[in-house]
């Protein structure tokens, strides 16, 4: 189903239909938190039902849900429907563009609670270079040491992989990709990709 949804995020007719490329991406990131849940800790509770007590496994721990905005409100959504008490981090990033057709990424605000210990969960709809997501991993642990970092892309370019990890730590991540498509174009789009995801979820921006 992750690639049936994946389909119709890259489908330019389905895109059409903001409404329904939102709710995929929402459907998506429910299904990363379901495979990341299997590898958080777990802890025995006993629960009282109507007619006794039992013994359940739950999260020992929920973890922290960060986002970049605006683009990656979806699939953010998604995620914490499956970790509906995890605390949660927004990122304010942007591309600014010069004339020489090259770029920067400026961080402008951060909304984060203190990671020190916790697993960190940061989504982003679209790997592209991978400079914004290691810019963005690089301010959060500004804010405490994660226990360890899952990063989830929907879609990725195979040099923004290399990117990351060349640029972060071996051990304290995990990257979690729906596909990885091979062509990233002068002007960092991936290719085939599926365009602007922020202005298909929300509508196109000045």
């Amino acid at each position: 189903m992750l690639k049936h949804f994946i389909a119709e995020v890259r489908d330019v007719e389905i895109q059409k239909d903001s409404l329904r490329f939102r709710r995929n991406m929402e459907r998506l990131g429910e299904i990363f938190a379901y495979e990341i849940s299997k590898t958080l800790g777990w802890k025995q509770q006993e629960v009282i039902t109507s007619l006794g007590s039992a013994q359940c496994e739950v999260l020992a721990e929920q973890p922290v849900i960060a986002t970049i905005l605006r683009a990656g409100l979806p699939l953010h959504q998604g995620i914490l429907n499956f970790f509906d008490r995890a605390e949660n981090a927004f990122i304010s990033a942007y591309r600014k563009h010069h004339k020489n057709g090259r770029f920067d990424i400026q961080i402008e605000y951060i909304s984060c609670p203190n990671l020190d210990g916790k697993d960190l969960v940061i989504s982003d709809p679209m790997l592209a270079t991978g400079a914004s997501l290691v810019l963005t991993y690089k301010e959060l642990l500004q804010k405490g040491k994660p226990r360890h970092t899952h990063i989830v892309a929907v879609l990725a370019s195979a040099q923004g992989v290399e990117y990351i990890k060349k640029h972060l730590p071996t051990d304290d991540y995990t990257l979690w990709l729906g596909e990885v498509d091979d062509e990233l174009t002068a002007k960092a789009y991936i290719v085939p990709g599926l365009g602007d995801a922020g202005d298909l979820a929300f509508g196109s921006k000045l």
